[in-house]
């Protein structure tokens, strides 16, 4: 929530593309090992990217001025009381949902409004639930905070 009293929204697209293509532009304009901006390649010529060689975790990773901070005071684990549901709210706007011995069993988007969320699984499904303090209320079930 901003100072005025009204929801935050960030939709994660608009937050993370743009670093994504700063950073991906800055990589392919640059040769390695050097300030100049490269040389245009001759039509005939293989092209090849310089991130080919880069293993997928490290593309993965955002660079540490693209991570997101919280952005609303829920981030966090959040379990029923028997730990059979484990729900992660991350701070980039995406959820990891665990079940039983399941890990991420249901994964997707979530946005918050006040004390409310709504969110968006992967396959399109929609829910939403309210938070009261710590707890939350989701699904017909009750989630706990979780200890740290």
């Amino acid at each position: 929530m901003n100072t005025t009293g009204d929801p935050v929204k960030f939709p994660l697209s608009a937050v993370l593309s743009g670093a994504y293509v700063a950073v991906l532009l800055a990589a392919c304009s640059v040769q390695p090992d050097s300030d100049r901006p490269a040389a245009p390649v001759d039509a005939d010529q293989e092209v090849r990217s310089p991130l080919a060689s880069t293993p997928p975790a490290v593309l993965a990773t955002p660079p540490a001025e693209a991570r997101i901070e919280s952005p609303h005071p829920y981030v966090g684990m959040w379990v029923t009381a028997d730990g059979y549901i484990r729900q992660e709210l991350l701070a980039n706007g995406r959820y990891d949902e665990a079940r039983g011995e399941r890990q991420s069993a249901y994964t997707g988007s979530y946005q918050v409004f006040d004390a409310r969320i709504e969110y968006v699984d992967d396959t399109g499904f929609t829910a939403d639930g309210r938070f009261d303090e710590d707890i939350l209320y989701h699904g017909g079930y009750v989630f706990h905070r979780a200890q740290p």
